[in-house]
Order: C-alpha cells, then sequence, then structure tokens
C-alpha cells in the first residue's frame, strides 16, 4: 500500500470519527435542550401554581374583608335602628303613664309600694312627702290612712307644695337633708340604662341576627 493510499485511509478514519462525535455532540445537545425546556416547563408550571393560590388566597383574603365590612355595616344599621326604636318606645312611655295614672285601680297600689318603699329607705321617723297636683286632690282628704298603711312607725305628712310629675311621690326627712324620689321621673331617671337595654331586648329579634359560624 502506498503512502498515499495510507494518508486517505487516514483520512477517512478521522473524517468518519469526527461524524461520530458530531452526531453524538447534536444528540447530547438535543437530550440537553429536551431535559432544560422540561425543566423550563416545570418550572413555570409550579410559578403558575403558586400564582394561582396566591391569587385566590388573595381574592379569599378581599371576600372576607369585604364579608367582614359588610357585617359591621349591617350591625351598624341595625343597632342605628334598634336605637331608634328605644328612643321612639321611650318618648311614648309618658303618655302609657298618664293613662296609668288616670286608672285609679291600678295607680293606687303603684303608689302605695312607691311610698312604703320610699318610707323605708329613709332612716327617719318624721317624713314629708310630696304629690303632683292631681294626686294631692285625690288623696289628701284620706292621707292620714294613707300614711298609716305605708309608714307604719313613722309620722309621714303630707306636704302642701304639689311636684310637677305625671305621678309617683317625692319622700324626704323632715329636715330635707335626706331624699328619695319615688316619681315616675325620678324612676325612670334611675332605671334609664335598664329601661333601655330591656326595651332593646324586647325590639331585637332573632331575626335579625347575623349568623356566625
Amino acid at each position: 500500500m502506498s503512502a498515499t493510499d495510507d494518508i486517505s485511509g487516514l483520512e477517512t478514519a478521522l473524517e468518519e470519527r469526527a461524524r461520530k462525535l458530531a452526531e453524538e455532540h447534536l444528540a447530547n445537545g438535543h437530550q440537553a435542550r429536551e431535559r432544560i425546556l422540561a425543566e423550563t416547563r416545570q418550572r413555570l408550571h409550579i410559578d403558575e401554581e403558586r400564582e394561582v393560590l396566591a391569587a385566590k388566597a388573595q381574592a379569599e383574603h378581599a371576600y372576607q374583608q369585604r364579608v367582614q365590612a359588610a357585617e359591621l355595616e349591617l350591625r351598624a344599621g341595625l343597632d342605628r335602628v334598634r336605637w331608634e326604636l328605644v328612643h321612639a318606645v321611650l318618648a311614648k312611655l309618658p303618655a302609657s303613664l298618664e293613662e296609668q295614672v288616670a286608672d285609679q285601680s291600678h295607680y293606687l297600689p303603684l303608689l302605695l309600694a312607691y311610698l312604703s318603699e320610699s318610707a323605708l329607705a329613709i332612716e327617719r321617723d318624721e317624713l314629708i312627702a310630696q304629690l303632683n297636683r292631681r294626686d294631692w286632690q285625690r288623696f289628701h282628704q284620706n292621707w292620714e290612712t294613707l300614711a298609716r298603711q305605708t309608714a307604719p312607725g313613722k309620722r309621714l305628712t303630707l306636704s302642701p307644695e304639689t311636684l310637677d310629675s305625671i305621678g309617683g311621690v317625692l319622700v324626704a326627712s323632715a329636715d330635707g337633708n335626706i331624699r328619695f324620689d319615688n316619681t315616675f321621673e325620678g324612676r325612670m331617671e334611675r332605671l334609664d340604662e335598664t329601661l333601655r337595654g330591656a326595651i332593646a331586648e324586647r325590639l331585637e329579634p332573632r331575626a335579625m341576627e347575623t349568623p356566625h359560624g
């Protein structure tokens, strides 16, 4: 074999080797490309899932905020309506008490109870009671009988001075140092919060309560 043939065979072998190496590199490059693309797609998918989850969480948070705001607004509205109703009821109370005072069969036992409570509350033997003009005219003639019934063991005098009151009685010690205001107005003032709470509770139907849980 000539030198020329040797060189030609060597070139052919080198070319074949180069071709195989090139094919291997191309194959490896293709595999690497596919692997990179797959990894990229996976990362993108994970990122998308995270974004979706984050978006869902954000939307849920915003929804809960809106729900809470709506509940607060509803409760504020209900409280406002309830207290408006309370004020309306309290505004009508004097007229209702006037009707009660006009019915002596119901009012007299109540007045006697107020007298007894007042006389018992003041630890004095000499007491003075004041009534409004209408009650003074009703009861001054038989006052001694009423006084014995309501303040046994004490001297309960009826003052000639009358009160500007719907009803009830104001009892004081003879020296004026101790007073027990058992007029309707005095009792309403002392029981204001209790009255408002009781009225509000009566005006709060279960259907108006917002659900929880």
